[in-house]
């Protein structure tokens, strides 16, 4: 009975120890087998990253952190790189943190993270750079351009990565440039440029340039206010519809040009201003201070600048001072002036008409009238020899004096 006892006592102690050893063997396999974790990193140039190396389980082996060109950067908690961007975040047994500040293009690259098991085993995680593109700059214009100029607007970033995406805007409508994209190392340089072909309603005009890039919360923008040399083109504006006598009276001479026409020179039917008392010139504006029937007349207005003159011409013709008013603008002549060129064709056409009705009118007298003084001398158009006509045409002579009749 003892003997059995003693016999299960050591077939026990056999299994227990059995069992301890493939407990132990089992956690050492498993801990050798398993590789680590990482994360691909994305960060923009100038800040900062965080590589983050993790194991499910670790039996105090050891985890270290490796550069692209296979430097060691942290074993565990002990820095092997003199370098004072690199700091470490967080070191244990089953994880190991570091920060990467002021990151450049240069510290792109695959980074590698290491478990010192037998074997070693090995994870990588790719850290990628964006690079910030440089404030866009606009060249190409000398102000100012003259109206008709060819002119080129170029809009330049430089530093992307990957490359920045350019966009013109005239005011607020987008406009087609032509882009080109050049690379510089690992950044990129974009141009983008505009073509124009000036005039004067591009003067005053903003071009704007917009740079797009993933590392930007807002785009970049630069922009350019086109200035535009042209001559100048003048109207005269009235402060009344109908004139009368005794009335206060403006004229303003309205000039559009760059640079602006200067100075505004009055005249009235071609002279000096006959009345400088009652009419005053301030600027662009001529003032008659009351108005007569002496004021009727044509005023003119002329202005330039360094690429021309223009003029503008108003007839005046001031009513009594108790008339009613027309249906319509009285002056409106005076603004616009008459189609001469129509008048003129209409003249001509009716000029044309009567000389053709003369011409045939005149053709047709002329034959008529010619038949009748040869009618006496019938037929001799039909006599064969000069002799005989005139016998013939004498004969008819004969004949129409028998047909004379006299009255007493």
């Amino acid at each position: 009975m003892i003997f059995k006892q003693h016999l299960i006592f050591i077939l026990y102690s056999l299994c227990a120890n059995v069992f301890k050893v493939a407990g132990t063997k089992s956690k050492a396999k498993g801990s050798q087998g398993q590789f680590p974790i990482t994360q691909n990193v994305t960060v923009v140039e100038g800040r900062s990253a965080n590589m983050t190396c993790r194991v499910d389980f670790n039996d105090n082996t050891s985890l270290q952190w490796s550069n692209p060109a296979q430097q060691t950067l942290f074993f565990g908690d002990k820095k092997a790189l003199r370098d004072h961007r690199i700091e470490l975040v967080r070191a244990t047994s089953q994880e190991l943190t570091i920060r990467i500040g002021d990151v450049g293009l240069s510290d792109e690259g695959l980074y590698t993270c290491s478990l010192f098991t037998m074997p070693v085993k090995t994870t990588k995680a790719f850290l990628t750079v964006l690079g910030v593109p440089g404030r866009p700059e606009i060249t190409g214009f000398t102000k100012p351009a003259m109206e008709g100029d060819l002119i080129t607007l170029t809009c330049t970033t430089s530093g992307s990565k990957p490359a920045a995406n350019i966009k013109w805007y005239r005011n607020d409508k987008e406009v087609q440039g032509t882009t080109k994209t050049n690379a510089t190392g690992k950044s990129f340089t974009v141009r983008s440029s505009l073509k124009l072909r000036v005039d004067r309603r591009d003067d005053g005009v903003a071009y704007t340039c917009h740079v797009d890039h993933v590392s930007l919360s807002n785009p970049y923008m630069t922009t350019e206010v086109l200035e535009v040399h042209y001559a100048p083109h003048l109207e005269i504006a009235k402060s009344l519809i109908i004139p009368q006598e005794g009335q206060y009276f403006k004229l303003e001479c309205v000039s559009i040009g760059n640079p602006i026409p200067e100075p505004v020179l009055w005249s009235k039917d071609g002279g000096e201003l006959p009345d400088i008392e009652r009419m005053i010139v301030e600027g662009r504006e001529l003032t008659i201070t009351t108005l007569n029937k002496t004021d009727n007349g044509t005023y003119r207005c002329e202005a330039s600048n360094h690429l021309g003159t223009d003029s503008a011409e108003y007839i005046l013709f001031v009513y009594a001072k108790d008339f009613p008013g027309p249906t319509t603008d009285p002056n409106a002549l005076g603004q616009h002036g008459p189609d001469h060129a129509l008048i003129g064709g209409v003249v001509a056409v009716v000029v044309f008409i009567t000389m053709c009705l003369i011409i045939v009118l005149g053709r047709y007298l002329a034959r008529h009238k010619g038949t009748y003084l040869t009618h006496e001398a019938k037929g001799a158009e039909d006599a064969p020899d000069a002799d005989t006509a005139i016998i013939n045409a004498e004969g008819n002579h004969v004949h129409a004096e028998e047909k004379k009749e006299y009255f007493i």
